[in-house]
């Protein structure tokens, strides 16, 4: 049995250890807390520094279109209210999506070169090559209507305009060929409309779509026309696109001559029989398969039966071209970006 005393002690040992634990207990309450409450300031004083900051620097402006802007020298009326409102629209689009026209503008070093003689051999004038910009940005893609490639041709229009399109060969991946299509394409439509706003316009529309419109609503000029969506839009795209191109500092963008991706220059291998393994053919002319289809996208398979004995042109490296360093020494000096670019760092 545990002395009377000894219980007495126990109890009083007892009520210590409570007291004591809820005094500790009570303690660390207080600190979790008030570390709580300094966590919470903390974040609410990380967050107004934030918002100081974002309110400091963060500055949106309207990008306002040229007063005068024409296409293929024919002028864009900026009087009439909704005309304006719209190429502010397409102005403010290719400002503010960055990545994109970043990107187009850095292709145009590698293929308006190609474009632009095309064009003058066939008598367009140059701004259609800021078609290609508004169809694809100057790559390889696929709508999703099924239009492909940098001129974006459906497969019956392509094939209509000449281009062979298979399961071997796709030729609207051929930027030669496809650009001429789309020229002889731009002839039969100006021999239509006599207009080149509204060549420009029945390339996204069709010749035989804009022609209905242009009856039916009783006009003659792409700017009276009332249009879906896409069409409405396709004109004041290419518009803005070459504004924005042509002065580019005035809309914020600011590119060196390091920045545009090179020309890659090539030799060309003519081709007029059947090649029964192309991986094996791109050994044989010391690249591998990847770097063939790069040069020469229109490749769309690992043979090309060619019973009609057609004769096909292979782009093939020059020696050194796959070297970056080495390309971008070769890379031109583009005044509307480089020189204003170095204009306004002058400035400030």
């Amino acid at each position: 049995m545990v002395a009377p005393e000894h219980k007495s002690e126990n109890k009083r040992m007892v009520k210590m250890t409570k007291k004591t634990y809820y005094y500790i207990a009570g303690i660390g309450l207080i600190l979790a807390c008030t570390m709580s409450v300094c966590a919470v300031f903390e974040v609410k004083n990380q967050e107004k520094e934030y918002q100081g900051l974002f309110f400091r620097h963060m500055k949106i402006f309207s990008p306002e279109a040229p007063p005068k802007a024409s296409f293929a020298g024919e002028e864009v009326p900026q009087d009439l209210y909704y005309v304006k409102e719209a190429f502010e629209r397409e102005i403010m689009a290719t400002t503010f999506m960055h990545t994109s026209s970043l990107l187009m503008f850095k292709r145009t070093n590698r293929w308006f070169p190609v474009i632009e003689p095309i064009l003058k051999k066939n008598g367009i004038p140059d701004d259609f090559k800021f078609l290609a910009l508004a169809e694809s940005n100057l790559a390889n893609v696929v709508s999703p209507a099924g239009a492909e490639g940098y001129w974006q041709f459906i497969k019956p229009t392509g094939q209509k305009m000449g281009l062979e399109i298979n399961d071997n060969v796709d030729e609207r991946y051929n930027m030669e060929l496809a650009t001429q299509a789309a020229c002889d394409y731009f002839k039969d439509a100006f021999r239509k409309f006599n207009n080149w706003t509204l060549v420009a316009a029945s390339y996204n529309r069709g010749l035989d779509g804009l022609d209905k419109a242009l009856d039916k609503q009783g006009v003659t000029d792409y700017y009276d026309l009332y249009l879906n969506d896409e069409t409405a839009r396709y004109i004041f795209r290419i518009i803005a696109m070459k504004e924005v191109y042509n002065h580019p500092v005035r809309y914020g963008f600011y590119l060196l001559q390091q920045d545009f991706y090179p020309e890659i220059p090539y030799r060309i291998v003519s081709i007029d029989s059947t090649i029964n393994n192309i991986p094996a053919f791109a050994k044989h002319l010391s690249v591998n398969y990847r770097i063939l289809r790069e040069m020469n996208p229109w490749i769309q398979n690992y043979t090309l039966p060619n019973k009609s004995r057609k004769t096909y042109s292979f782009k093939i490296p020059a020696e050194g071209a796959m070297n970056y360093e080495t390309l971008m020494k070769k890379v031109p000096t583009h005044d509307n970006f480089f020189h204003e670019t170095l204009k306004i760092n002058e400035i400030h």
